[in-house]
């Protein structure tokens, strides 16, 4: 089964930015690794979920405005979730893999 995939949006007023960093602003990794998870559960229709990162790697920052695409492989035996990011133009930025857990309500967040 071929990968599906979306746009990944981030505004380009995206609060990291501010700090992240000065003069030169990136989307942090972790902005990206939280919009991929949200983005999946929307996706495959998952709920409230919490996520465990199995990998993630980072190829190329990304600026303010640029037009991302985030593709995802069915999820696998154990519910692993494999990602990729990259531009519109179909430069890698990150790949990785996530697997959701549903939210336990015992839990503190």
């Amino acid at each position: 089964m071929n990968p599906a995939s979306c746009p990944l949006p981030i505004p380009a007023d995206h609060p990291a930015f501010a700090g992240h960093f000065p003069g030169q602003p990136i989307v942090p990794g972790v902005v990206l690794l939280d919009l991929a998870a949200l983005t999946l559960q929307q996706q495959l229709d998952l709920g409230a979920r919490r996520w465990q990162l199995g990998n993630a790697k980072f190829v190329r920052p990304v600026g303010p405005g640029e037009a991302l695409v985030l593709s995802w492989k069915p999820p696998s035996a154990n519910g692993a979730i494999a990602f990729a990011v990259q531009t519109a133009g179909g430069e890698p930025v990150a790949s990785g893999s996530l697997t959701p857990y549903a939210v336990d309500a015992n839990v503190p967040s």
